[in-house]
């Protein structure tokens, strides 16, 4: 749980005020100091996590990491701010307005950098709106330092974050729901609704001071912001790099080429069809094998999409639903453990034994 912290104008604020939160071992530090060289605008009285989340990418930059956040619906004062964001009814990259308010804005990923493709079509929010022009440069910032982050791979974290964080934050605060149907049930708990709850309640006694309490929020949108880019880069990056050379492998493992292995258990299926398309072999993977534990190794018929338990080519029929010695002597295949009762998957105590379970099932009639 995070401590409390008072932010002041005069007071140099950093994650190492937090109590330790270890992510795949980095902590999360991020400076919040308010030095008022340089100027950062947005609205004041209820905040939103588009706005606040904008704010934190733009203090994770060098060029604005000292900037005073001005929160005024005042034309005046928001004039004097070198960048403006949610508020101000502007969109001008050219003089740093990023507003998506006015009637007239509908700018998308997709139509802001046409090279991404046209598959982003939700409209953006002032986070939306930072995360197009800065993302890029805000990932490099707040990347582990132990991460080579090679151009190419910051395109693909780039589009994944935007998939997985900035997406989300962009839809709610344009009132873009998840489905055309009623929804079955009511999500209150995500970082938009949390970032919403610190705002004062309408019948609060209390004298709080909001612009305090924004600064809060900027903190906790800094944990889930910095999570998801080392997950990505940490967690995500690195599988998908195993899946790539697995793939470039596969001739290796069995002359078809329809056969991968790996030698762990890991969250393979979304890269595995990523990694298809980009290397032209849509469609050809059949088998996965792989090591589950010690005397351990699975064999996975590849599924016909990332989500689905139906799949391009199950195991051998003759062996769905038998396990033990009574599955090695139907196989003829040593060390057999079981095959599942639709042919998704099966096991055996042996890389060898898992690969033969895979060969002839390749080789089985359908």
């Amino acid at each position: 749980m995070l401590k409390r912290i008072l932010f002041s104008f005069n007071r140099l604020v950093t994650y190492k005020s937090l109590k330790p939160i270890n992510h795949f071992g980095i902590h999360r530090q991020f400076c919040l100091s308010l030095s008022r060289n340089m100027k950062i605008g947005t609205h004041d009285g209820v905040f939103h996590c588009d706005e606040v989340l904008a704010c934190f990418m733009l203090k994770s930059l060098p060029q604005y990491k000292d900037a005073e956040i001005v929160r005024t619906r005042d034309m005046v004062k928001l004039n004097e701010c070198h960048i403006v964001v949610d508020v101000g009814a502007v969109f001008d990259h050219h003089t740093k307005r990023y507003d998506h308010h006015q009637r007239e804005f509908n700018e998308t990923l997709s139509s802001l950098r046409p090279e991404l493709g046209d598959k982003y079509k939700i409209k953006l929010s002032s986070a939306g709106l930072v995360y197009t022009f800065y993302g890029e440069e805000v990932i490099k910032e707040l990347a582990p330092k132990d991460v080579t982050l090679t151009e190419e791979n910051l395109k693909i974290i780039y589009r994944k974050v935007y998939e997985n964080f900035i997406e989300e934050i962009d839809a709610i605060d344009n009132g873009v729901p998840m489905t055309d149907d009623e929804p079955r049930y009511k999500i209150r708990t995500n970082l938009s609704n949390r970032v919403g709850r610190l705002n004062p309640e309408w019948n609060s006694k209390q004298e709080i001071d909001v612009n305090e309490i924004f600064k809060k929020a900027m903190v906790l949108v800094c944990e889930e912001f910095l999570y998801t880019i080392r997950y990505f880069l940490s967690v995500w990056l690195p599988a998908r790099v195993y899946v790539k050379a697995s793939l470039e492998n596969r001739l290796n493992i069995h002359s078809s080429g329809k056969i991968v292995e790996f030698t762990e258990r890991f969250p393979w299926k979304e890269h595995l069809f990523d990694l298809e398309k980009e290397m032209d072999i849509k469609d050809e993977i059949t088998y996965v094998i792989f090591n589950d534990k010690p005397k351990s190794w699975r064999v996975q018929a590849v599924p016909v999409s990332p989500t689905s338990f139906i799949t391009r080519r199950p195991l051998n029929k003759k062996w769905w639903g038998v396990r033990d010695e009574i599955l090695s002597n139907v196989a003829g295949i040593p060390h057999c453990i079981f095959c599942h009762s639709t042919g998704f998957i099966g096991g055996n105590e042996t890389r060898e034994g898992a690969l033969r379970m895979a060969i002839e099932s390749l080789e089985a009639e359908s």
